[in-house]
């Protein structure tokens, strides 16, 4: 894996795992695929066959309770699929969200941060 291929050691924004179906759509392709986790600024697919670095592509996906969501994204990095590699895809970064979006977007990740959090007894 390139240093371009590799995520950040440093998040900005934590991550949350979720398993949401998303569509993935470039003029070439579409791919049907997994959301396994999300952030403010991007979310990781799971799928055997990522898409080339910087492919920009349409995304439409569903929250649970939430209105669904289509956007735009691009392939910030990838994971390979490799043997004994349980979690191959590509980390998409969010493209020109617009204000509405964004705030959609954090609260959807407030959202599971809250449900994720461990309840004190």
């Amino acid at each position: 894996m390139t240093e371009s291929e590799r995520p950040s050691d440093r998040r900005i924004h934590d991550r949350y795992p979720v398993t949401w179906a998303v569509d993935c759509q470039t003029e070439e392709t579409f791919l049907y695929a997994f959301i396994t986790n999300i952030s403010e600024l991007g979310i990781f697919v799971k799928t055997t066959e990522p898409l080339a670095l910087g492919t920009e592509l349409a995304l439409s996906f569903a929250p649970p309770g939430k209105e669904p969501f289509k956007l735009r994204g691009a392939v910030a990095w990838i994971n390979p699929a490799r043997i004994g590699d349980s979690n191959p895809g590509m980390g998409i970064r969010f493209l020109d969200l617009t204000l509405e979006e964004r705030e959609r977007i954090v609260d959807v990740v407030k959202t599971v941060a809250y449900v994720r959090a461990p309840q004190k007894n």
